[in-house]
């Protein structure tokens, strides 16, 4: 049985980027090793039961969590925006610069947990704050989508997880895996498919998350 550490912080927090005001939850076990911000999907929010349950497998494991909107109500009903990379990118960036001045999470290493088209924003992230972004994972993720110039940039430990039945996006990964130069892995989750809805699949997916970043988030 897991022995889950008390939580010292746990938060509805809101922040703004451009004109618009994102909302998420942070949440702190006692002496967190690292926090980890979540980059959802499209059609996905910080309410997703698959990123929350991986958020508190990680917790679990003693990293602290912030599950955090990227888009509005209104906008994840538009196709655009939701594979709008350059806008979701530009949010999570905002929302890195807005924990690296928390009072109790900033002086934590940050890991970036990427879905679907997150896992783009999170790697173009992870490009543009070298000195920031200690490890990313993407899950069933879009990396492709991040650019090869960007990708070639990313210097934070990266673990791309890929479900064995997504063939469409084990592809795309390989694609992407190629152009990253740096300390890097990919996983295929045997007989998944993109969502991870199968017995076992997703708390693979959890353990794989939570060895990576208690690797790297030191």
């Amino acid at each position: 049985m897991t022995t889950r550490p008390s939580v010292a912080a746990s938060a509805l927090i809101h922040l703004l980027s451009g004109n618009v005001r994102l909302e998420g939850m942070l949440e702190l076990p006692a002496n967190a090793q690292g926090i980890v911000l979540f980059a959802h999907g499209s059609g996905s929010s910080r309410l997703s039961p698959r990123n929350n349950y991986v958020a508190r497998e990680l917790r679990a494991a003693g990293h602290g969590t912030l599950l955090l909107d990227l888009l509005t109500r209104d906008e994840d009903q538009t196709y655009e925006t939701r594979f709008d990379i350059g806008l979701l990118a530009r949010r999570l960036a905002d929302a890195t610069r807005w924990l690296k001045l928390h009072p109790e999470a900033g002086n934590l290493p940050l890991g970036l947990f990427g879905a679907s088209t997150g896992a783009a924003a999170a790697l173009r992230v992870a490009a543009e704050f070298p000195g920031d972004v200690a490890a990313v994972v993407s899950r069933g993720g879009r990396p492709d989508l991040a650019g090869n110039e960007n990708l070639a940039r990313v210097l934070a430990p990266t673990l791309l997880i890929v479900g064995g039945a997504d063939y469409q996006v084990i592809e795309l990964n390989e694609k992407a895996y190629r152009e990253l130069d740096c300390e890097k892995a990919m996983e295929i989750v045997p007989g998944a498919t993109h969502l991870f809805e199968e017995p076992g699949a997703l708390e693979n997916v959890a353990a794989l998350a939570a060895r990576w970043f208690t690797r790297h988030l030191q």
